[in-house]
C-alpha cells in the first residue's frame, strides 16, 4: 500500500486526543455531505421542472414548424407536399393558421388567438389528451376547442346549442370606415370541448377546424400560416437540415427547441445560477476541511518530524495530508449524494412534496447532474488538501 496513503487513512479514521480537532473534522464532514446532497438536489430538481414541462410542450408544440420568411401566410403547394411525403423520418404533418381574433360570447367579449387546424393535427400535435371537459373538433360542423382560462371569463358553457361563439376577424384594407359592422369577418361556432395546460395557454387558443379559420381570414383553399410536423425520435435534426435544403430560403424551419427558446434559455440560466450559488456555499464548506487539516497537522507534528528522521520526504508527508482531505471530501461526498438518491426516489414513488393537491414537485435522477457535484466536490476538495498541506516545510518539522 502506498506509504502516505496509509497514514493518512490512520489520521482520517483514528481519533485525535485534542477533542477540538475531532470536532472541527465532523463539522468539516458534516458540511461536505449537506452540501453534496444540496447541490444533487437543486440540480436534480431543475431537470424535473424541464421533464415536467416539456410534457406540455410535447403536447402543444410540434417536433418542427415550417413558415413563411416572409408574411404571416403561404400557400401549401404541391411542391411543398411532394418535399414533405417525399422526406425520411417525417411521420406525419397538419395545416395550421393562427391569427389574433376578438370573441363574443353572451355579451361578454375576449381577445385572443383563433387556431384553425386540419384533421391530422392530433397525429402531430396530442393536445386531444388535454381536454379537460368536452371533446374534441368536429370538422364536418362549426365548432370550438377553447382553453380553460377563456371559457372562464366568457362564462361558455358545452355544447350549448342556444348560445353560440362569435368570431370576429378586422378586414384587411385602408382608410375610413362608415360602417363599423362591415369591418369585421365573422363566424359562429359552437364550443364542444375545453383544454386545460398552463395559465397562459388556456387564456391564448380557441382551437377550430381549418376551414372556419380560413373562412374568417378570407384565405383561399390551400393558404396556410404554418405547417406542423412529427418526426420520428432523435431524427429532428436531420430532418430540418432536409426540408431547410429542399425547401430554401422562402420558409423557416424550427424545432421544438427553437420554437420555445426563451423558456430553455431562462430555466438553463436559472439552473447555472442556482449551480453558482450553491458552488459557492460548498468553498465556504470548504474552508472547514481546510481548518481541519492544518489542525491535524500541528497536533501530529511530533510524528511527523518522526517520520521525517525515517526517511519520509517533505513530498510524502504533504501528500498524507492530501490524500486526507481527499479521503474526507470523497466521503462526504459519497454520504451526501447517496442521501440525495434515496430522496430523489422517495419523491417519485411517495410523493413527499406536492406542488398541488394532485401535481406532486417534480424531481429526476439523471446521470450527468451526478457528474458535475462529484466533479465539483472531489476538485473543491483536492484543492483545499493541496492548500493546507503547502503549510508543510522543513522548518515545521526540524
Amino acid at each position: 500500500m502506498n506509504f502516505s496513503l496509509y497514514i493518512a487513512k490512520r489520521y482520517l479514521f483514528a481519533k485525535s486526543s485534542n477533542n477540538t480537532i475531532n470536532i472541527i473534522t465532523k463539522i468539516a464532514s458534516i458540511g461536505i455531505i449537506v452540501g453534496s446532497l444540496a447541490l444533487f438536489i437543486v440540480l436534480s430538481v431543475f431537470s424535473g421542472l424541464k421533464t415536467f414541462s416539456s410534457k406540455f410542450l410535447n403536447a402543444t408544440d410540434p417536433n418542427i414548424r415550417i413558415t413563411s420568411t416572409k408574411g404571416k401566410s403561404f400557400e401549401f403547394s404541391d411542391n411543398i407536399q411532394n418535399t414533405l411525403l417525399s422526406t425520411k423520418d417525417i411521420i406525419a404533418f397538419t395545416k395550421v393558421i393562427e391569427e389574433r381574433a376578438f370573441f363574443k360570447y353572451d355579451n361578454k367579449e375576449q381577445i385572443a388567438y383563433i387556431k384553425g387546424v386540419d384533421r391530422n393535427y392530433t397525429k402531430v400535435v396530442r393536445i386531444d389528451t388535454l381536454i379537460y371537459s368536452g371533446k374534441w373538433l368536429d370538422f364536418d360542423k362549426n365548432t370550438a376547442l377553447v382553453g380553460r382560462g377563456i371559457a372562464n371569463k366568457l362564462s361558455i358553457g358545452i355544447l350549448n346549442y342556444g348560445d353560440p361563439l362569435t368570431i370576429l376577424v378586422p378586414k384587411p384594407g385602408k382608410g375610413y370606415l362608415t360602417n363599423p359592422s362591415k369591418a369585421f369577418h365573422t363566424s359562429n361556432v359552437q364550443a364542444v370541448g375545453v383544454f386545460a395546460i398552463s395559465e397562459e395557454l388556456d387564456q391564448k387558443f380557441v382551437f377550430t377546424p381549418l376551414h372556419v379559420s380560413q373562412k374568417l381570414l378570407n384565405y383561399s383553399k390551400n393558404q396556410i400560416s404554418a405547417i406542423d410536423i412529427k418526426t420520428a425520435s432523435n431524427e429532428t435534426s436531420i430532418c430540418i437540415k432536409t426540408l431547410k435544403e429542399k425547401l430554401g430560403n422562402d420558409y423557416t424551419v424550427q424545432s421544438r427547441e427553437e420554437l420555445n427558446s426563451a423558456f430553455y434559455k431562462i430555466l438553463n440560466t436559472e439552473k447555472l445560477v442556482a449551480y453558482l450559488i450553491f458552488t459557492l456555499v460548498l468553498i465556504i464548506a470548504v474552508f472547514n476541511v481546510i481548518g481541519s487539516i492544518i489542525m491535524m497537522i500541528l497536533d501530529k507534528k511530533s510524528n511527523l518530524i518522526t517520520l521525517y528522521n525515517l526517511g519520509a520526504s517533505i513530498k510524502e508527508i504533504k501528500k498524507i495530508f492530501i490524500y486526507q482531505g481527499f479521503l474526507l471530501t470523497l466521503g462526504g461526498l459519497l454520504t451526501g449524494t447517496s442521501f440525495a438518491c434515496l430522496l430523489i426516489f422517495a419523491q417519485n414513488k411517495y410523493q413527499l412534496f406536492m406542488i398541488t393537491s394532485t401535481i406532486a414537485y417534480p424531481i429526476e435522477f439523471q446521470i450527468q447532474n451526478l457528474l458535475v457535484v462529484c466533479v465539483t466536490i472531489i476538485t473543491l476538495g483536492f484543492a483545499a488538501a493541496i492548500i493546507a498541506s503547502s503549510r508543510i516545510s522543513k522548518d515545521l518539522i526540524k
